[in-house]
């Protein structure tokens, strides 16, 4: 870029690195085998699709979204908003495929916007920069002329000068510099998300790809758009890498809950099976099932779900709690 990206590195900042840092080095050390990374993989792709996507008013909710995942069709058809969720659920295993990519061309962003804006454009055309003005929240971006010399800069800077940071900076500025270029005429939220995402990629620091930090924004919408709207205001990065930061922390924080329901508490590995990640990842969501519950949910007999519950009750991975009538499993407590 001409000019360098404008912050402070803040105490508040600053405190939230190494937050995110600490966080980070224990997913990594977590002593579990890596089996259920697939899975986690799979989870992490439909929660950033549903909330990446509806953000932009996409209305399925998180299980329409996976069992679009799954190749499964929806009871109730909803041609647009099925193709918004298929695109981007395929722009994610694009990035993902791409993760060890030297550098970021320009045919590049245009691959990944065709696939994630084809067939659901409002205006313009997929997979080129755009030729029309556009208006962002009463604002006005870059004429369309400026477009291509500014993604010049941005990816120039992107490939080389995005280096000297930490992907946790460089990845906020890059979703923000995407936004405020607007280089398409349609579907820049989703595709300057997805490049924050593809920055973290690149650099090494979400090497499983299990981090879905577009929840993060989709929980708090106005505060996402409020963030976007005084950066571009102040031309200050300073409070939007602030918010991007602790997005990440938040994100990092419900990712190493879901490790930590893998780890025994021996110390010792342990090889799930596809369907204790399924038990485990429903006992995280609802917070303790009773085994009715967890009966009809997974479609199994008593004995089957006991024959996946006792290794984790032997493993100190999973408790039960309550007498027999009324006990439930739940995660073991750390």
């Amino acid at each position: 870029m001409a000019d360098a990206p404008q912050f402070t590195i803040t105490p508040r900042l600053l405190t939230l690195v190494e937050q995110i840092a600490a966080v980070r080095e224990r997913i990594q050390g977590a002593s579990v085998e890596l089996a259920w990374v697939p899975a986690l993989q799979q989870e992490s792709r439909s929660r950033n699709t549903h909330a990446s996507t509806s953000i932009e008013g996409n209305p399925l909710t998180l299980k329409q979204v996976q069992a679009l995942d799954a190749g499964r069709e929806l009871a109730r058809a909803n041609g647009r908003a099925e193709r918004e969720v298929t695109n981007y659920l395929a722009g994610l295993k694009y990035i993902e495929a791409r993760s060890d990519i030297e550098a970021v061309r320009h045919d590049d962003l245009f691959a990944l916007h065709r696939i994630l804006a084809e067939g659901v454009m409002d205006q313009g055309d997929s997979g080129q920069y755009r030729t029309i003005f556009v208006t962002i929240g009463g604002d006005t971006p870059p004429g369309p002329h400026e477009v291509s010399p500014l993604m010049f800069e941005l990816l120039d800077w992107w490939n080389k000068g995005s280096r000297e940071l930490s992907p946790i900076l460089s990845s906020a500025i890059l979703h923000y510099r995407f936004e405020a270029i607007h280089p398409f005429a349609d579907g820049n939220g989703r595709t300057g998300r997805a490049l924050a995402l593809w920055e973290l990629y690149r650099r090494g620091f979400d090497t499983h790809h299990i981090f879905s930090v577009d929840e993060y924004y989709w929980q708090d919408r106005p505060a996402y758009y409020d963030a976007l709207r005084a950066t571009r205001q102040s031309g200050d990065l300073t409070g939007w890498l602030e918010y991007c930061a602790e997005g990440l922390r938040q994100t990092l924080e419900s990712v190493w809950l879901r490790v930590q329901s893998l780890q025994p508490v021996s110390g010792e590995k342990l090889v799930l099976s596809s369907k204790q990640q399924a038990l485990l990842r429903l006992l995280v969501d609802h917070g303790g099932m009773g085994p009715s519950e967890i009966r009809e949910l997974m479609g199994m007999s008593k004995q089957g779900v006991m024959n996946l519950m006792n290794p984790l009750l032997d493993a100190g991975i999973v408790t039960k709690v309550g007498n027999h009538k009324t006990g439930r499993y739940q995660l073991t407590s750390r």
